[in-house]
């Protein structure tokens, strides 16, 4: 139960609005989540595709921190627990309502550009996440898992209960489809001569 019993708290003692969300204390967990809206919300934001989704996730995110707040581990760091929790919850929402409408990705995706390493430097981390909301889910999420919240090619694999094969090919063809929107909305980054090589020719 989310909001119920009244028990002390100091909203400057983080371990004591802890114990307070777990003692079912209303108010420690309404302190809890708008502390922390922000950036669960920024998280829920970048695997979704619209708002609304993003709020669904949040919502069933924050649900399964209070419900699970006892498991926490107070040596560990509290926004690195939440984030697992918001990541997961996020992939699982994907897998229910997106994963069967993507099996098949069509041919278009094929062919992209090489990937630029030092092209991709030149433009801020915003603006990269801003891009990657265009790359298909299938591919964003992997690319979002690998390079954003440090996930390994074996654990994506078993959260989007994919081989990891799949997984490293998903995370290539997110880069190169990347480089291919930098040259899109940014193209005074690449030379006049910038050639076109298919993907395929990259991975050889």
């Amino acid at each position: 139960m989310l909001f119920g019993r009244k028990i002390s708290f100091d909203e400057n003692d983080f371990d004591t609005v802890v114990a307070a969300c777990i003692a079912g204390n209303n108010q420690a967990q309404r302190h809890l989540y708008k502390q922390f809206f922000g950036y669960s919300k920024s998280i829920c934001l970048r695997y979704t595709s619209t708002t609304e989704e993003a709020e669904e996730v949040l919502n069933e995110g924050f649900l399964k921190v209070f419900n699970n707040l006892g498991k926490y581990d107070s040596n560990h760091p509290f926004k690195a627990w939440l984030r697992t929790i918001m990541v997961n919850t996020a992939i699982s929402y994907y897998r229910k309502h997106k994963k069967h409408s993507e099996d098949m990705i069509s041919l278009e995706d094929a062919p992209y550009p090489k990937f630029e390493e030092d092209i991709i430097g030149q433009i801020t981390a915003d603006e990269i996440l801003e891009l990657i909301q265009k790359i298909k889910p299938v591919y964003k999420n992997v690319f979002l898992l690998y390079v954003v919240d440090g996930y390994n090619h074996r654990e994506i694999a078993d959260l989007l209960q994919i081989n990891e094969a799949t997984v490293r090919s998903h995370y290539v063809r997110a880069r190169a489809r990347l480089q291919h929107l930098v040259k899109q909305y940014y193209p005074n980054l690449f030379p006049s001569d910038w050639a076109v090589k298919s993907f395929r020719g990259n991975e050889n």
